[in-house]
């Protein structure tokens, strides 16, 4: 239970102690998340004789997107659930159990029944800690403290070390033993981050545990009774075959896309907002838009860029082939060796930094730019595209990443009204889930033969998407009220 106060605290780093014990849970959640993810998509589509479950490759990346959708879709939940049950932070430690339950189940529970079990409670369990980790970072800083985006950039070094270890140890494990003793290293890290939380809970501020809208127990009765309702539409949904594994990204993509204006509507009309909270709310959509814009390129790390990786990149280091599931460790290499100079040039620069929207602009139109570099090496045959080449495009990645995500994940928590502390860090959280299931989605026009054209494309969108937000970020400043 959290007993601490916020006070101007600067014992980790200058920041207060509570943020190291959430950098920790997220650094070991990652582990275990990006882990589980730099071998599912092989896992889905390689043969069984390889160990895997033999699927189309398109239905593969669909699973993946789709799953990755979810994850951030469910932080839906998980910010209703600390905004109206049980507060942010006791809803941050059930869903890290949650999730340690489905990286056991992915580890023994064998096919199919695994990937069902395991996914589901994972992709659950993710989306209640995200959101509201994020909040409970939210919790240690006042409004106007200029450590803040700084707080959020380190919290974010937190996540990308896990990132970093995670695929190495579970690729090794897959590619040398097989791919359940690699779900299995996933398990065993995310019970690692929920035993070092357990000890650090008392560490956090009082107001993390503040449940700021209760619900009133007259209407749990109707609530549960929409839940069951809710499960029972997706059960007949996937009994009927209307929902398949082949267009489950494009199902939630939609699913997102109306659960994002939803949430606007609902926050917009709500009289439990004012009238400089509705601006800074409205604000926000234009940045919605192009977060989700920059997370459809940035996800396909884990669909395109992963078979890219399997199917043309030469991974031959000194005679030994580097599992598939290494290259994803790359961007969070570069996320901790630039994470600290990213959080030093903000704090410096204070008030005479970019503003957010102009840094959703750039971080926008240079993930584009990524994929246009993939261009001078389209088309090639099996093992022909450099190594070092990809390593420059994802460092492309990584300074978008950090132009936009950390500041994103500040900017909800400064955005947010009163009444939907956590639902706006879920807003944030559902540009992702679009973006997310959209990288599933588009990963299908991917292919050998039709690189140039592909990368070109969506490469050019996303420059145009950054480029429309610079010429308006004026007039989105003036409907952010103050926030900067």
């Amino acid at each position: 239970m959290a007993t601490i106060e916020v006070k101007h605290d600067t014992r980790f780093f200058g920041h207060p102690l509570g943020l190291a014990n959430l950098f920790g849970v997220e650094m070991w959640e990652r582990f275990s998340f990006y882990g589980m993810l730099g071998i599912l998509p092989l896992y889905l589509y390689y043969s069984v004789a390889r160990g895997g479950l033999g699927m189309p490759q398109v239905t593969a990346t669909s699973i993946v997107g789709a799953y990755g959708g979810l994850v951030y879709l469910s932080t839906i939940v998980g910010a209703w659930v600390a905004d109206r049950l049980l507060g942010s932070e006791r809803t941050l430690f059930c869903s890290a159990v949650l999730i340690m339950i489905g990286h056991v189940s992915l580890a023994v529970l064998p096919g199919y029944l695994g990937i069902g079990v395991g996914l589901s409670c994972v992709a659950i369990g993710s989306g209640g800690l995200k959101g509201n980790a994020t909040a409970v970072v939210g919790t240690l800083y006042d409004e106007k403290d200029e450590r803040r985006d700084g707080g959020f950039t380190l919290f974010y070094m937190g996540v990308n070390l896990g990132a970093f270890v995670g695929p190495l140890l579970t690729g090794l494990a897959q590619s040398e033993i097989g791919f359940h003793v690699g779900f299995g290293l996933a398990a065993i890290g995310m019970a690692l981050g929920l035993i070092q939380y357990t000890f650090g809970r008392k560490n956090l501020p009082l107001r993390a545990s503040e449940v700021p809208n209760r619900l009133p127990a007259s209407r749990i009765p109707g609530v549960t009774a929409v839940v069951v309702v809710v499960l029972a539409a997706i059960a007949a949904l996937l009994l009927t075959g209307l929902v398949t594994a082949a267009n489950l990204s494009d199902v939630v993509v939609w699913v997102v896309a109306a659960a994002s204006v939803a949430y606007f509507a609902v926050m917009l009309t709500s009289r439990k907002i004012t009238a400089v909270e509705r601006s800074r709310v409205l604000s926000f959509i234009p940045m919605f838009i192009a977060s989700a814009a920059f997370w459809a390129l940035y996800q396909q790390q884990f669909t395109v860029v992963e078979i890219y990786s399997d199917q043309r990149l030469d991974r031959n280091l000194f005679g030994w082939q580097m599992p598939v599931s290494w290259v994803l460790s790359t961007n969070p290499v570069f996320i901790i060796a630039l994470a600290p100079l990213f959080a030093t040039l903000w704090t410096k620069l204070g008030a005479r930094q970019p503003s957010t929207p102009i840094k959703f602009a750039l971080a926008t139109s240079i993930m584009g730019v990524a994929f246009l570099l993939f261009l001078p090496s389209a088309g090639g045959g099996p093992n022909s595209a450099p190594l070092l080449g990809l390593i420059g495009i994802l460092l492309v990645f990584t300074i978008a990443e950090l132009l936009l995500s950390p500041v994103g994940l500040s900017l909800s928590t400064k955005l947010a009204p009163d009444a939907f502390r956590t639902q706006m860090v879920a807003l944030n959280f559902l540009s992702v889930a679009l973006g997310t299931a959209l990288s599933g989605s588009l990963a299908k026009y991917y292919s050998v033969q039709q690189e140039f054209r592909y990368f070109g494309t969506v490469g050019g969108v996303a420059i145009a998407i950054g480029v429309l937000l610079a010429v308006i970020s004026p007039f989105v400043r003036k409907l952010m009220s103050g926030v900067h």
